[in-house]
């Protein structure tokens, strides 16, 4: 993490998030985070879907603008409780969710939730906290490429799946 103490306050609510100006896909930023040896990645449960787990990730907001990878550690921290070191850059993904809109112009997110475009990062991770901004709300664990796909596909995220696809998470 870019910050010696990471803050054990997690930002909420969408009014300073940033949207793609040309499609209105809501900017989001995540980890890929694997073992050091790389045969493990750490899931999250969600938040909105309890019983579901999916990669830890959120809305990049205004003053990460200038830097993705700030945020995706940042969700990272907030919503896995861990910090480490991101190794690349993996390719973009976005939402394949039918009912989430692309939204041209004004909009409310409160009331309107559009696409997401994904910007993840592969992390390397060095240390999980006991205590962490979300550890009332969410578990997290680790898992095998098959089970992580398999959360994925329960979850019905396969732009997920494609995003470990792109990792250099074990796949045996």
């Amino acid at each position: 993490m870019t910050t010696n103490t990471p803050s054990m306050v997690a930002r909420e609510g969408r009014e300073n998030q940033i949207y793609n100006p040309k499609t209105g896909a809501r900017m989001v930023a995540g980890c890929v985070c694997l073992s050091l040896d790389a045969t493990q990645v750490m899931m999250v449960s969600s938040s909105a879907h309890p019983g579901k787990w999916v990669l830890p990730k959120g809305g990049i907001e205004r003053d990460e603008i200038d830097n993705y990878a700030r945020a995706a550690e940042r969700e990272t921290w907030e919503e896995a409780g861990v910090t480490g070191r991101i190794t690349s850059k993996l390719p973009v993904v976005f939402d394949s969710r039918k009912h989430a809109p692309v939204i041209k112009g004004d909009f409310d997110p409160h009331t309107q939730v559009p696409k997401s475009e994904f910007h993840f990062f592969e992390m390397v991770v060095d240390k999980k906290a006991d205590k962490w901004p979300e550890s009332d709300k969410r578990q997290r664990r680790w898992c095998t490429y098959a089970e992580a796909c398999h959360e994925l596909t329960r979850a019905k995220r396969p732009e997920l799946v494609e995003v470990l696809n792109s990792s250099r998470l074990a796949h045996g």
